[in-house]
């Protein structure tokens, strides 16, 4: 499932493709996403702020789409409609973005939100980390529509 993820990422969102994100890792307590440094990098050779909330964002929604299509449902209306990030520390190698499944009470009232309403509202919330320590602290709130 996740390389048809990625597959969708690169061909529907093209700035994914330039930014040359990969998915390294899905189970069931987080998605792990990568982008490269050198081509995500500022003028003074940290990570670019944008790149870090892009790679926060579409996180958040891939991870979304994946829940979405563990429940049975073939979502591709997933919006963001609120996020913050909070930058803690600079970037200074290839940056890593864990995004953070929410609980299975969550995912059951999304499902039978989903089931009644055709649409639900969902908290996601990710960090990049490097060297064990936080840079970025992200909070995201989604809308699935079926």
């Amino acid at each position: 499932m996740i390389k048809e993820l990625e597959k969708k990422l690169h061909n529907e969102i093209p700035l994914t493709k330039f930014m040359n994100l990969k998915i390294l890792n899905y189970n069931e307590k987080e998605l792990i996403t990568t982008i490269p440094l050198d081509v995500n990098i500022n003028d003074k050779g940290t990570a670019f702020g944008g790149s870090l909330a892009t790679l926060t964002i579409i996180s958040g929604w891939s991870l979304c789409w994946l829940i979405s299509k563990e429940l049975g449902f073939n979502s591709n209306n997933i919006v963001i409609i609120k996020n913050e990030n909070s930058y803690k520390k600079p970037v200074t190698k290839d940056i890593i973005c864990h995004t953070f499944k929410p609980n299975n009470e969550e995912i059951n009232i999304l499902k039978e939100k989903l089931l009644s309403k055709q649409s639900a509202s969902v908290k996601i919330t990710s960090q990049i980390v490097e060297n064990n320590e936080i840079c970025v602290d992200f909070v995201g709130y989604y809308v699935i529509k079926i």
